[in-house]
């Protein structure tokens, strides 16, 4: 039944609302939870947000009413913001709005980055910018974010509550998801609401993801109870009247005050039932619809117009902006109107001046009931004001949008400009507007080339924004309506369309488009000649298959020099030493890598600005050719290039070679640093290959990084192999091998070892040749784990002759550790010592100290059971040093594991001395008395892992059986006592 038809339709009297409409019921448990988080504040485990979910009108504004309360009462600064559904392609208008309670002095000073005033001032941060400047890196800008909020928290704690989340514009929600990722540090607390039905899955899963890390603590609102409820808000009613109400209300509380409200100014309630909680077009319960529809039906003319107009203007909802679209001749007039309405609790003022409907429900129900041409007219009406005010377009666009209703060349360009400002920092809103424009544009002749360009504009938005698929589908629509009249236009979308079909993971398609549009006649001017043949190496790249198109690299760095073209000349060179580097032709790699770099140190950023990229290429075979500190100055311009210039796509590869390249020279804290942030613009971006890319080299970081035992490293390569799925391109090998080196850690070398082959096959020949070497000393120490020495010594061989081919030092050494390990199973400590220690010289010269440390390491076991105390002592006091030092965390741990002791250099050695770490630990549960599957679960290995290294264990102790091993640890911990 209709509540409209149960409650009536209202009366002529300006009923103020119930005292109890605003009070808190139910919720005690939710708001203890909530102040006990902020106790706790900053401490290790506990969540940096806190998620409030639940249906409409279930209460979750009037908690953080309550809970900011509480926490002001405390002494924290408490900032509050609310999404709004009118405004959801308003850039960052959750976080703006939150920033507007913070003192301006403070937004001033220079404690406060220039680049969050896009966030901290909204539109007006815009005010005065181009599309050729401003900033336009938003994940520095999210950095800069967090640093305010963190100097905020300084003070004395911090409490931001976003509200109405799920009504979020893109820009807020990639802010928010980049704060979850990496929590602000100090008491600094975000509290969250939204509709659980109405969440976007962005937010779902960025918010699910922080539940799992534990960064995000959960709660959901459930229906009031019916005892309380009605003990708190009904206790005058008359009980069976009570108990339907409640039931009609099914709990919701914004509900229950309603129909209180009514039935306390004049409805019966007997013999009637409601069941009216389908949702209307706002998801708003049509019951509950009715009844406040209910509340309007009183009001005179004027006053509805009023109630619209703030309904329609949203956050420009000011007096002054009331009075030019309400048609109000007098301020006394406009000010009658509005307080006839504020006291039948329809309006409220908020802290900064401007006028807003009591509920979110409420403006949605007058906004959607508002005639559209009366709604089109108030929209116009305030984008002609805020122009004449001098108003920037990015803030006059949503109203300029709103207030369309067929092409008009003025709104478009004011839509086509606001779009250029925001579209590095807010892609997903340049996309949108760019597409209204779009939509309207005639088809016509005239509009062709305008159209052209808006489409292409747009397909670079969606690229940025992360929205590939659609980015890509939009460039095949252009390239197959360009004519030859269009020839430069599709050249630019062929070579767009290119990338993003590499980013997707279909290199093949990329090649096939680049070579198609390579053939025609007449061919592309030199400029995109060299674009597109750069793009076509890249391509070959990804798919392993560089020699295809090393002739087109060659062509096209001849055609660059021919027509003076230094960016194209030094991209091919950069591209040419990172495809001969792939190949492991080091000299030729070599001679690539000399020229680029002395052309990119001779051109200034401006000249670097137009072909980032190329500092990409050049860092990363810098980088394989073990040019670390050449690297690293390489990538970190590109990266100050990149970020100034806005090219997003470019940062994960910049950060990734600069993680890479603090790996291996021991500086753990900052190689995750780099590997995190690459992370996280990798996942904004939408690309699956580029995200398995980055986990990549995070999971291998976690992994030293880590102490031992700790699963990140190979959850972190678990979802680098996930995210890759069964594409055969050298980043899905990549993150293959990735997996077998934590699994093998783990203690799991038959996993490592099917990752590994499963990567490359059984000869590797996969997999490019520089990563050969590496992957292979990974597979003897499988090979030898699970007792097969006779291709642990086949692999060692082809370790040390895919070594020798390219002569480099890093490659020499996972050799040199290969055959180390070989020795060492043979039970020859002596020359496992040396073979280890020549490999951390290998290292040495190249600042390899990572790579050292853990030979080093691995020397210093073996030389102590050598009988060689002294020797043994040196190389592990140099290899604790550097792993301290660079925070490789296991390293530290397998340095306390291998520490010599003085009396160790002069006893004999063992057969225990023959068994490695892990053997070792397995022996001395055995003599505890542990089982084969009790040892696997303390151990956190599988059954067959354990059986295989006991099998060892037997072999090298030359011990028949369980006791007899028993017997033999017993006899080694008596003599250790004596």
């Amino acid at each position: 039944m209709n509540t409209r038809t149960w409650w009536g339709s209202g009366d002529a009297v300006e009923p103020a609302w119930d005292q109890t409409a605003t009070m808190l019921v139910g919720r005690a448990d939710e708001l203890k939870r909530l102040i006990s988080v902020i106790g706790s504040l900053g401490q290790d485990g506990v969540p940096a947000v806190v998620d409030i979910a639940g249906e409409a009108g279930m209460g979750k504004s009037r908690l953080l009413s309550e809970f900011c309360a509480r926490a002001r009462q405390d002494g924290l600064t408490v900032l509050r913001g609310r999404a709004t559904e009118y405004e959801q392609h308003t850039p960052f208008q959750t976080f703006t709005d939150a920033f507007a309670d913070v003192d301006r002095a403070f937004l001033d000073s220079d404690a406060v980055p220039e680049v969050a005033a896009t966030v901290l001032r909204g539109a007006d941060g815009v005010q005065g910018s181009d599309s050729g400047s401003g900033n336009r890196d938003r994940f520095g800008l999210y950095r800069a974010v967090a640093e305010v909020l963190t100097r905020l928290g300084e003070r004395s704690g911090l409490v931001m509550a976003l509200d109405d989340l799920h009504w979020a514009d893109p820009a807020s929600l990639e802010l928010l998801d980049h704060v979850i990722r990496h929590p602000v540090g100090g008491r600094v607390l975000l509290v969250v609401a939204r509709r659980e039905r109405q969440t976007p899955h962005s937010l779902s899963a960025a918010l699910t993801r922080g539940v799992d890390s534990g960064a995000v603590l959960r709660m959901a609102l459930r229906p009031l109870p019916e005892k309380a409820s009605i003990e708190a808000l009904a206790s005058d009613l008359p009980p069976g009247d009570a108990k339907q109400i409640y039931e009609s209300s099914e709990g919701n509380p914004l509900y229950l005050h309603c129909l209180l409200h009514a039935y306390r100014h004049g409805a019966s309630s007997r013999g009637t039932t409601v069941r009216a909680h389908d949702d209307t077009a706002s998801a708003v319960p049509s019951g509950l619809g009715s009844l406040l529809l209910d509340e309007l039906t009183a009001l005179t003319a004027t006053q509805r117009r009023t109630a619209e107009a703030v309904a329609v203007l949203g956050d420009h909802a000011t007096p002054t902006m009331l009075s030019l679209t309400t048609g109000h001749t007098t301020p006394e007039e406009l000010d009658d109107c509005i307080g006839a309405l504020a006291r039948r609790d329809l309006l409220r003022m908020g802290s900064d001046g401007r006028w807003t409907l009591r509920h979110p429900l409420l403006r949605a129900l007058v906004y959607e009931n508002t005639a559209a041409p009366r709604r089109a007219e108030i929209h116009r009406g305030a984008a002609d004001e805020l122009a004449r005010a001098g108003a920037s377009t990015a803030e006059r666009a949503h109203h300029v949008e709103r207030s369309l209703v067929g092409w008009d060349p003025v709104s478009a360009a004011v839509l086509s400009e606001a779009a250029a400002q925001c579209a590095h920092t807010a892609p997903a809103t340049a996309a949108h507007l760019l597409d209204v424009v779009l939509r309207l544009m005639p088809d016509t002749p005239a509009c062709a080339q305008q159209r052209g360009e808006l489409t292409l504009a747009r397909a670079r938005a969606l690229a940025v924004g992360g929205s590939l698929r659609e980015s890509r589908d939009l460039l095949h629509t252009l390239i197959s309506r360009s004519g030859q009249d269009d020839a430069s236009l599709r050249r630019d979308a062929v070579a767009l369309c290119a990338m993003m079909e590499r980013h997707l993971g279909h290199s093949p398609e990329a090649t096939a488009l680049l070579q198609r549009e390579l053939a025609r006649s007449p061919g592309p001017e030199p400029r995109q000649a060299v674009s597109m043949g750069l793009a076509l190496g890249m391509a070959a790249l990804n798919t392993v298959s560089y020699p295809d198109v090393r002739d087109e690299i060659e062509r096209t760095l001849a055609v660059a020099r021919s027509h003076g073209d230094l960016m194209g000349e030094l991209g091919a060179l950069a591209l040419g030493a990172l495809g001969e580097a792939y190949e492991g032709e080091t000299a030729a790699a070599r001679r690539f890598a000399d020229v680029a770099a002395g052309l990119a140190d001779a051109l200034t950023d401006p000249n670097l600005t137009e072909l980032c990229e190329s500092l990409v290429w050049l860092a990363w075979a810098e980088a394989l050719l073990e040019r670390y500190a050449d690297a690293e100055r390489h990538a970190d311009r590109g990266l100050d290039i990149a970020r100034r210039s806005g090219q997003v796509h470019v940062l994960p590869h910049l950060l990734s070679s600069k993680a890479f390249v603090h790996l291996n020279t021991c500086r753990l804290p900052s190689a995750l640093e780099s590997a995190e942030e690459a992370e996280a613009v990798a996942r904004a971006i939408g690309s699956s290959d580029l995200l398995a890319f980055t986990l990549c080299f995070k999971a291998l970081i976690l992994l030293v990084r880590s102490p031992l035992g700790d699963t990140r490293a190979l959850t972190t390569a678990e979802e680098a192999v996930a995210a890759a799925g069964g594409s055969r391109h050298w980043w899905a090998s990549l993150a293959r091998c990735m997996l077998g080196h934590t699994a093998l850690v783990s203690g799991d070398p038959h996993r490592a070892q099917d990752a590994i082959l499963n990567a490359g096959g059984p000869e590797l020949l996969g997999l490019q040749p520089s990563i050969r070497p590496g992957q292979l000393d990974t597979l003897v120490s499988t090979a030898i784990a699970i007792g097969d020495a006779e291709q642990a010594a086949r692999w060692a061989a082809q370790a040390a002759e895919e070594a020798d081919r390219m002569g480099l030092h890093g490659q020499r050494g996972a050799a040199l550790r290969a055959e180390a390990a070989l020795a060492q199973h043979h039970g020859d400590s002596r020359a496992a010592a040396h073979l280890f220690e020549r490999a951390a010289q290998a290292y040495a010269p190249s600042g390899a100290t990572l790579w050292e440390a853990y030979s080093l390491l691995l020397a210093t076991a073996q030389a102590q059971a050598a009988g060689d105390g002294s020797r043994a002592v040196a190389m592990w006091e140099r290899a604790r040093r550097l792993a301290d030092d660079g925070g490789a965390r296991l390293l530290s741990d397998l340095a306390s594991m291998v520490r010599p002791q003085a009396e160790e250099s002069v006893r004999a050695p063992t057969e225990l001395d023959q068994l490695t770490a892990r053997e070792r630990e397995i022996a001395e549960l055995v003599a505890e008395g542990l089982s084969n599957q009790a040892i696997a679960t303390k151990l956190y290995l599988s059954r067959r892992t354990v059986e295989t290294h006991l099998s060892a264990i037997y072999r090298k102790t030359t011990v028949p059986s369980r006791s007899a091993l028993a017997g033999l640890m017993t006899r080694a911990a008596l003599d250790r006592r004596a």
